[in-house]
């Protein structure tokens, strides 16, 4: 009897793409519309190719208006789009299409991603152009642990040197502070790391850096303050 419930459970669901609810947020989604996207995707999954907003909100905590609305905001954001065919004794009919999601999901990610990877090499050439001088392996070392190790985003490495430019403190021991800073406040994008240096920057007065006093020195011991 149990083994019997237990198929009936496992025969009766659906796959969802992993890339789906991990990258949901990257191409744009809030969890509403994703939960609205889910139910369309269970609804064409059991053969119901149109259902009604009425059928969606049945499964969801808001009502049928606001289910309207996010149908609504996803066919204008071009995540869902109504088709229509005449296969049925010449009768036209409608049908929703999650096609223009899953090329968004799969075709922008891995262009993001492809990005992601020429950003690496040129951080070094950025460091080097804000440096005045070539790396040191020292310096080239460091970068690396922070991609490879830390797993930092490329963006927000540069983000930090940046950041070390503006207050006129270019050094990787700065930097290094800087990241992992954003590391402890769970800061993950340029734009979050943006508005959390905002308050610090209007109690700060900003420095010009010139190139002639910036600080050469590599062997720094990062446990130490200044």
């Amino acid at each position: 009897m149990k083994k019997n419930m237990f198929e009936e459970i496992l025969l009766n669901q659906i796959n969802i793409p992993i890339n789906l609810l991990k990258n949901y947020k990257e191409i744009g989604l809030n969890e509403e519309e994703l939960a609205v996207i889910l139910q369309v995707y269970r609804y064409l999954s059991e053969g119901n190719s149109f259902p009604t907003p009425n059928e969606i909100a049945e499964s969801l905590t808001f009502n049928v208006e606001k289910c309207i609305e996010i149908l609504k905001n996803l066919m204008q954001k071009n995540f869902l789009t109504i088709e229509e065919s005449n296969k049925d004794y010449n009768k036209l009919s409608e049908s929703y299409s999650l096609n223009p999601l899953w090329e968004k999901l799969y075709m922008e990610i891995k262009k993001a991603d492809k990005e992601e990877v020429e950003d690496d090499s040129s951080i070094f050439i950025l460091f080097e152009q804000e440096f005045g001088r070539p790396l040191s392996p020292f310096e080239i070392e460091t970068i690396t642990v922070w991609l490879d190790e830390d797993v930092i985003k490329p963006s927000l490495i540069k983000a930090g040197l940046r950041e070390s430019v503006l207050m006129g403190k270019l050094n990787f021991r700065y930097i290094d502070r800087i990241l992992r800073e954003w590391q402890r406040k769970g800061i993950k994008s340029v734009e979050e790391a943006r508005e959390a240096s905002k308050p610090f920057h209007k109690n700060q007065p900003q420095k010009t850096y010139k190139k002639e006093k910036r600080d050469t020195s590599i062997y720094y011991n990062w446990l130490e303050g200044e």
